[in-house]
């Protein structure tokens, strides 16, 4: 197929890449032209210098790029994707946006002919790289049975959750667990580090019980040797739970683990972590002497 790719970045850049080696046709965009030109002359394909050229051959453009405002620079305009792609083609977002933001292109791109699908993903650098994603999606189901193998290049787990927005909604309770998880495991190698223990040890205990999770499998070693530089950026969560902390306001739902989560991950910020990975709570944790209950004080 005849694919557009916008956007780059960490996950975008090797995501991208997975498409043109399954044997598509595939056209990127990114605002660095040289980050475009480097992704050809690794992978081949072809680059455009604006979204809307990109798109304008392509069957299907996938886009992943960082907030709601920048999703409205690449699709809308002269230079934009709407503009740019044929009638009949789809979208798909990747991008961690707002499920308003979603329900807005939905119906913008069926104005013109176009299918649009909502498809946060969640796996990181890592999974992107590995094409083990995990993708949640919303939008039409004849749209996602279109799009679906394509995606799977990419993916383990491709998921339609509902109409447009759902995905993001998905994204955000996604969020919301990960959250929780990460201050969870930070406490508890902290409190093992202060008894006295072999935290190492414990971990391989605990790992194969109960307690196991995704973060204490893959980022408990990072943590205690205190590497917080190949992970989803702390900056970025911040973006989401601030998403998610607006969605829950308006259906009247308090999240006060997730709150209290979010001050945490301001207290990086302020440290000059705004780039490390989320585990990087855990640097809050030994700085503060493991008091996480106070807060920003």
């Amino acid at each position: 197929m005849k694919l557009a790719f916008i956007g780059l970045g960490v996950m975008g850049y090797p995501m991208a890449g997975h498409l043109q080696r399954a044997g598509h046709e595939v056209t990127v965009y990114n605002r660095s032209a040289d980050k475009a030109a480097s992704w050809v002359e690794e992978y081949g394909g072809a680059r455009a210098s604006t979204p809307g050229q990109a798109a304008s051959a392509a069957d299907i453009v996938c886009l992943c790029v960082g907030n709601d405002d920048d999703v409205r620079s690449v699709m809308l305009g002269d230079d934009g994707v709407i503009a740019g792609m044929r009638a009949g083609g789809v979208v798909v977002d990747h991008t961690t946006a707002s499920a308003g933001l979603a329900r807005e292109l939905a119906e913008t791109t069926r104005a013109q002919g176009l299918g649009f699908l909502d498809a946060p993903v969640s796996g990181g650098q890592a999974g992107a790289e590995n094409g083990a994603l995990t993708i949640m999606v919303g939008g039409d189901a004849d749209v996602f049975t279109r799009v679906q193998p394509v995606l799977e290049s990419y993916a383990r787990c491709v998921r339609l959750l509902g109409p447009a927005g759902s995905g993001q909604l998905a994204k955000m309770v996604n969020q919301i667990c990960i959250a929780g998880i990460v201050q969870g495991l930070a406490e508890g190698l902290e409190f093992s580090e202060r008894a006295g223990l072999d935290t190492a040890a414990v971990i391989e205990v605990i790992s194969q019980g109960a307690a196991q999770s995704w973060q204490m499998v893959n980022r408990y070693q990072t943590m205690l040797a205190g590497e917080y530089d190949h992970g989803f950026a702390v900056d970025w969560m911040r973006k989401d739970l601030g998403m998610v902390l607006e969605q829950a306001e308006e259906l009247q739902l308090s999240l006060p683990v997730t709150e209290l989560v979010d001050t945490y991950y301001a207290d990086v910020q302020s440290m000059g972590g705004g780039r490390w990975d989320t585990s990087s709570l855990f640097a809050r944790m030994r700085s503060m002497g493991g008091h996480a209950a106070e807060g920003n004080e």
